[in-house]
């Protein structure tokens, strides 16, 4: 019966079938097969996404979908151009940088990879940078967006857990700027032996300008982080109140949102939004299962017998996620995987704060890694190179995540200062 699960979920993965119907049509092949009713995938599917906590995802994806098209994009592009752009390779800084502010908004890596890649490889293109590169450093940075500040996966992960959404924030927020200045760092240092360009060091009040003109853009992040983090509001709350800001800032500051571009934002954020319920809901499914047949305890198991040894088991845990990321999607990945290691890293010793953040940033980094790395293929698609010539130069930048991760695995200050700072009297 497992067999026939697995043999399903794989087969339609590699005809191209998506994720979360892969999951659903292996649960369905299951339950037929079992003898099960029918009934029970709609009430496994609604289980799964009847969690308050859910709720302010679509809060989340409206807000940043809003922000997004209030012209924000550029005015954050704008702000990282002044601030750095008078470097060697500027626009590759200022891209990984906008990357890191957006991320503060959006919450996820594709919305990152398509609004600031749509701007950002083009202009990259006119300057003289190489497309493979403008590419690789846009990809490569979006993976910034599910690691800082309002985090979709932290989300999921404090859902499956009962862990603090707001101290998986916090969790989350140094990791986050440590990939990002990482990636900096990579640029630049491509820049320097290619010969990029860098513009004119821009005056002081051509910053403060820059500054001013994204500043509202950028109080959404610390609102709902100071809600969330000082308690005055639950994440859910903090996400309507991220889409109220953003229709001000659209409609009265900017004036840039239209009735005709509130629809069309509010259609794509629906559709967003139960694509990934309905990812969600086939996940729980194919989790029940799993956990009906006690793959997790056997799973667990088996780690557990093979070492007890801290280090060995985090090494052995990062490799599975690392392979897993590279064919899963990371919130379906996340709901299968997480709550059965995260049994096994408490057992050796690991914080479930800090584990949450090492999943997390391994399943991340399949968004630029093929065969399913979503990201891979939008940049791609804006650049208009082949995925090969793309994966080639993501390279560099794949060292870096990868180091990062050695880094938050091996490092646990790095994810548990912010936490344990919050909680001192």
């Amino acid at each position: 019966m497992i067999a026939l699960l697995f043999i399903v979920f794989f087969v339609t993965l590699c005809l191209g079938v998506p994720v979360a119907f892969a999951l659903g049509l292996a649960s369905l092949a299951y339950v037929l097969a079992a003898g099960i009713p029918l009934v029970a995938i709609p009430q496994k599917m609604y289980a799964g996404i009847d969690v308050f906590v859910l709720l302010c995802i679509p809060g989340f994806i409206l807000a940043g979908n809003l922000m997004n098209a209030s012209g924000i994009t550029t005015r954050i592009i704008a702000l990282c151009n002044a601030l750095v752009g008078h470097l060697r390779g500027g626009l590759g800084l200022a891209n990984v940088g906008a990357s890191m502010l957006f991320a503060g908004i959006s919450g996820t890596a594709v919305s990152d990879t398509a609004s600031i890649g749509s701007v950002m490889i083009p202009a990259m293109k006119d300057e003289g940078y190489e497309t493979d590169f403008a590419c690789a450093v846009t990809a490569s940075s979006s993976t910034v967006g599910p690691i800082i500040p309002p985090s979709l996966p932290m989300i999921i992960a404090g859902t499956l857990t009962g862990l603090s959404v707001g101290k998986l924030f916090l969790a989350s927020a140094l990791p986050g700027i440590l990939l990002g200045l990482g990636f900096m760092v990579t640029s630049w240092i491509i820049s320097q032996r290619k010969g990029h360009p860098k513009h004119a060091r821009q005056s002081v009040p051509q910053v403060f300008k820059a500054i001013q003109k994204a500043a509202w853009a950028l109080g959404m992040p610390v609102i709902i982080l100071v809600g969330i983090l000082g308690g005055f509001v639950t994440p859910t709350e903090a996400s309507i109140g991220a889409v109220l800001y953003a229709l001000g800032v659209g409609t009265v500051i900017y004036r840039s949102l239209t009735v005709k571009t509130l629809y069309e934002v509010m259609l794509q954020s629906a559709i967003t939004t139960a694509s990934l319920m309905v990812l969600v809901g086939f996940a729980n499914c194919f989790s029940w299962i799993l956990a009906s047949e006690q793959i997790p305890q056997k799973m667990a198991e088996t780690l557990l017998a093979l070492t007890h040894n801290k280090i060995l088991m985090l090494l052995l845990i990062n490799l599975l996620l690392l392979f897993v990321g590279t064919f899963m999607e990371t919130i379906a990945a996340l709901i299968i995987l997480f709550p059965v290691l995260l049994k096994v890293a408490v057992t050796v010793g690991v914080a479930p704060l800090q584990f949450a953040v090492i999943a997390v940033l391994n399943l991340v980094i399949g968004l630029t890694t093929p065969p399913v790395g979503v990201c891979l293929f939008v940049a791609a698609g804006i650049g208009k190179i082949s995925l090969g010539q793309l994966s080639r130069a993501v390279l560099p930048f794949l060292a870096v995540s990868l180091l990062v991760l050695l880094l938050v695995t091996y490092v646990p200050a790095i994810s548990l200062t912010l936490p344990q700072l919050l909680n001192r009297p």
